[in-house]
């Protein structure tokens, strides 16, 4: 049997940066147990070169390596580690491509208003490398997300802050109470194999098909619509109670998954709050070519197209509505930067806990903390964060020393529902109606829908519902915790998976297990019961709460989502290990070629390679590996207890002295480990790491304080970056001794 290969993804910013400090470490501690590594690019940058290889000259062309891991992780032999990566707005995208053109790259701008087939084409390749195109091709598996223990033993004994919450709090959750998703979604169980059918029909009998979807027996199918204006008077009424109750307004969605459907919310938002610039400039503001859909940097940035008398004007009427509208929740208050100023700034499952830990407020416009009222127009998941600030209101803010665990098992296999729907969502370009057809052109679903309204479908496979299934009762057999089911009845498509569930889990083995299925709102409260009891809860959701929910609660509990254990047991046999929540970290890399300073966190990477080393070793690896990564885990405890995570500011410790510690303390526990071989192979190795500690310190530390030129962002100079994540010659001599 050939060894087992770990593949370490090489993504965007921060964790890319510091992969060319880790690797090396990981590669050379490994090396015992017969494990090849391989390093495959899926970074933004990658993919867009790899995507227009065929227009590039053939010395910069580049493999398709995200095809490749999309083929891998069907095969039982795939052992993925997979950082954060981007997910790209339209911005970063334009920006990517820039840097590469001023690297000789001959790449084509992006088309922002296509203007002929050409540069259609152009765009919609393009296309394919926004948003969170990485994950739906990778996880081909579903989801197990944890605490670690020595994570979770770390935030009870030095806890993080967390505000404390006034009583008369005035912030709440908000939400639209009609012609939502959450009340038009309709949804059936296919009993066979067969193609269904998107069609809109306007108001003259004439149809247009838009999509032919193949439907798998036993796949949930299900679809839904928003009407934009009742959207646009949810917005109205939202922003004058703000306005009334003298707080802040700010709009919490995920603009970056469901990046086709949740940027309206974004342009009907702009088009309420800013309502006066609209009556005064609409011809203006279409001439420029202003999307709403891109926040309002897409207007700023096409204001110079316009006279300087006429852009001055549009300036002042901004400033006259912020002075009549509420104020509004701001990303960076120091340079005017507002919750709508990019669908990508304020992310809901980053942005709801924010203010929950910051004392249910946000930052206002004058630098200061505020109560906030939080804008999440669509019920379907709304009601839950609904729940858990009236609970903060009523009982005070949670303590991290005393707080439960939630953990959770999340349906996410082959681009499960809502984050599956981006090639199926469609805009009403008349007053008319969406149909989905069967494979005989029956009917399905019929949707009378206004011009503009949203229409998306989405479905889940019988496969993965199933798998999801067992997994959340083989997590609840191994913990001894109860599982929820966070699924509502009065929802279709969750009435659909319910079927599912007492179909399937007469199937398992349900000994010792305790299981409920509730409502994302009563399940928010059954859990929160438990976690101020100091107890444990593994939530069963679907995608989007999976995402929402594997962002909150650890960052309740330990100040980050970062640290969740993030385990996806491919369908296929092998295993997707991913790093942590929202790690791209710009302002690490911003701060890094200005300092030369890197505060990334690899905590992340640490834990995700001690199971990835537990996998290897069922691949194929020798006895080693799992006494390896029982070391390694061992050694994220020392790391953790001896407070050797990255500080803030030069001078600290940053992410190549945390490194050092990291590897220090795993040699520390090889030495110690009881195989002969490893102990007198890493004896003298933790030796020489403790008597050069000093030194190796003060080499990383020479080359702080002045800035990185790594000649880029998005695709630096791997070289020079080589150089600067691994300064210490004296380090690097003892690390690749080991190899």
């Amino acid at each position: 049997m050939a060894n087992p290969t770990i593949v370490w993804t090489k993504i965007d910013e921060a964790p890319y940066l510091a992969t060319f400090s880790l690797l090396p470490i990981m590669e050379a501690f490994t090396k015992d147990a017969n494990i090849n590594w391989e390093l495959r690019d899926i970074s933004l940058a990658g993919r867009v070169i790899a995507e227009f290889s065929d227009m590039l000259p053939e010395n910069l062309r580049q493999f398709d390596e995200l095809a490749y891991l999309g083929e891998l992780v069907e095969k039982p032999e795939a052992n993925i580690i997979k950082l954060p990566n981007i997910s790209a707005s339209i911005p970063q995208l334009v920006a990517t491509i820039k840097e590469l053109q001023s690297q000789g790259y001959p790449l084509p701008d992006f088309p922002e208003e296509p203007k002929n087939a050409e540069e259609e084409k152009i765009k919609l390749k393009y296309l394919k490398c926004v948003g969170s195109n990485v994950n739906p091709v990778l996880r081909q598996g579903n989801s197990d997300r944890r605490l670690a223990e020595p994570v979770k033993n770390y935030a009870k004994m030095h806890p993080h802050s967390m505000k404390s919450v006034s009583p008369d709090s005035k912030s709440y959750v908000a939400h639209m109470e009609k012609k939502d998703f959450y009340e038009t979604e309709q949804s059936f169980t296919s009993d066979k194999d067969q193609t269904v059918k998107i069609v809109f029909e306007d108001n003259n009998g004439n149809k247009k098909e838009l999509k032919e979807v193949p439907v798998e027996a036993g796949e949930v199918f299900s679809a839904a619509t928003l009407n934009v204006q009742e959207l646009s008077r949810f917005f109205e009424k939202v922003i004058k109670e703000a306005k009334e109750k003298d707080i802040l307004f700010s709009l919490h969605v995920k603009g970056t998954m469901m990046k086709v459907s949740d940027p309206t919310f974004f342009d009907y938002a702009i088009r309420v709050y800013y309502k006066k610039l609209f009556d005064k400039f609409g011809k203006e503001l279409e001439e420029i070519g202003f999307n709403p859909r891109n926040g309002l940097a897409d207007l700023y940035a096409k204001l110079d197209k316009l006279p300087a008398d006429k852009k001055q004007a549009i300036l002042d009427t901004i400033d006259e509505i912020y002075k009549e509208q509420p104020r509004q929740y701001m990303v960076d208050s120091d340079n005017g930067i507002t919750n709508l100023h990019r669908p990508n700034d304020v992310i809901i499952d980053a942005s709801i806990p924010a203010t929950i830990k910051n004392g249910l407020k946000g930052w206002g416009p004058d630098g200061e903390v505020e109560d906030l009222v939080m804008s999440i127009p669509d019920r379907t998941y709304a009601t839950m964060y609904k729940e858990i600030v009236a609970d903060i209101v009523k009982n005070g803010q949670f303590d991290p020393t005393k707080v439960g665990t939630v953990q959770n098992v999340g349906l996410m296999a082959k681009k499960a529902e809502e984050y599956g729907s981006h090639d199926k969502t469609f805009f009403a370009p008349t007053d008319g109606k969406f149909l989905v057809l069967d494979g005989e052109g029956n009917t399905l679903f019929e949707f009378e829908v206004g011009k503009g309204d949203v229409f998306r479908a989405y479905s889940a496979k019988d496969l993965p519902i199933k798998d999801w299934i067992r997994l959340a009762v083989e997590r609840a057999k191994e913990s001894g915790l109860p599982i929820v089911f966070w699924l509502d009845s009065n929802r279709a498509h969750d009435a659909q998976l319910i079927r599912k569930i007492l179909k399937y889990m007469p199937e398992f083995d349900l000994e010792g297990v305790e299981y409920y299925i509730m409502a994302p709102q009563k399940a928010m409260r059954y859990t929160l019961r438990r976690f101020r009891a100091g107890l444990g809860t593994i939530s069963v959701t679907g995608n989007v709460l999976r995402d929402y929910l594997t962002d909150l609660f650890p960052i309740i509990e330990v100040g980050t989502s970062a640290r969740t254990l993030s385990i996806v047991p491919l369908l296929a046999g092998g295993g997707l290990y991913e790093t942590g929540a929202g790690g791209s970290a710009p302002k690490h890399v911003e701060q890094f070629i200005k300092e030369g300073h890197l505060r990334w966190d690899s905590l992340g990477e640490f834990l995700a390679t001690v199971e990835s080393l537990k996998l290897a070793r069922k691949q194929g690896a020798n006895e080693k590996a799992e006494i390896i990564a029982d070391a390694l885990n061992r050694a994220v405890g020392k790391y953790l207890e001896n407070d050797k995570t990255p500080k803030r500011k030069v001078g600290q410790l940053d992410n190549r002295g945390s490194h050092y510690y990291l590897a220090r303390y795993w040699a520390e526990e090889l030495a110690n480990c009881g195989d002969s071989e490893l102990e007198a192979k890493f004896k003298p190795v933790a030796k020489e790491l403790i008597a050069n500690e000093e030194k190796i310190l003060s080499e990383i530390a020479a080359v702080e304080g002045k800035p990185a030129d790594i000649e880029g962002y998005y695709h630096p100079n791997e070289e020079k970056l080589a150089e600067y994540m691994r300064p210490s010659a004296t380090f690097n001599k003892i690390i690749d001794a080991l190899k």
